[in-house]
């Protein structure tokens, strides 16, 4: 039952890494899961786009690549890429916090663990109502 932070080619810290794992786990908790592993490693765009062209055949930019390496259904264990670079200009671009936007990032993830998707419009809406009612547990 661990979460742990990492970076890769940059520099970046999670502010109250305790309050934040503690949050992640109650979400996971509320949603009926367990928890083996979650890996977050913060990048730079460079580095999330050499894995989005490698792993996924995409050649664009992103915020996030979950890589779902569980087991067992309802069972989390995943590495978590996400680029910080792309997390500030879209915190800036939506009027947002930047430590907001990175918990929602970071959640997003989660939710992916968990089955929601975000491929058509009304994923995409349910996808954005999960994130905010997990933003909203955050203390």
């Amino acid at each position: 039952m661990a979460i742990h932070f990492f970076t890769e080619d940059i520099t970046y810290s999670i502010i109250k890494p305790r309050k934040t794992v503690s949050w992640i786990k109650a979400v996971i908790k509320k949603e009926k899961a367990s928890l083996s592993e979650i890996n977050y490693i913060f990048c730079s765009d460079k580095y999330l786009l050499s894995l989005n062209q490698q792993f996924l055949n995409h050649n664009t930019l992103t915020d996030i690549i979950t890589f779902n390496n569980s087991t067992q259904e309802g069972v989390l264990e995943a590495d978590i890429y996400i680029s910080v670079e792309r997390v500030k200009e879209n915190a800036d671009k939506f009027k947002v916090l930047f430590e907001n936007e990175i918990h929602r990032v970071m959640i997003h993830g989660v939710l992916h663990l968990l089955g929601f998707k975000d491929k058509r419009p009304a994923e995409k809406a349910l996808m954005r109502k999960k994130e905010e009612a997990c933003l909203s547990l955050r203390k």
